[in-house]
């Protein structure tokens, strides 16, 4: 699973593979509202996305409806902003896009 900023949209893309039938898929899903970016979790039926979406939460903030336990991972609860975004400004440490 992958976080997008594709501007204006947010989003996720799920690279699916069957090493058995030698299939493979790519799922892209967008929201469009970047302020309060919500798709639904894939908790359930892969439970390795657990920490993926975690991460995509961190950084981008789209948050996963019925994720077992969504919070930041990498930053700190008080981090304002998610720093993959396009649009994020960081006056303090300058990041350069």
């Amino acid at each position: 699973i992958t976080g997008m900023d594709w501007v204006p949209a947010l989003g996720v893309i799920y690279h699916l593979n069957s090493t058995e039938l030698k299939h493979e898929i790519v799922v892209k899903v967008m929201v469009e509202d970047r302020e309060n970016p919500t798709l639904d979790s894939v908790h359930d039926i892969w439970q390795t996305a657990d920490f993926h979406e975690l991460e995509i939460y961190d950084f981008f903030g789209i948050k996963f409806n019925n994720h077992p336990k969504l919070r930041r991972i990498f930053l700190t609860p008080e981090w304002e902003g998610f720093p993959l975004r396009k649009d994020y400004v960081d006056e303090a440490n300058m990041i350069i896009k």
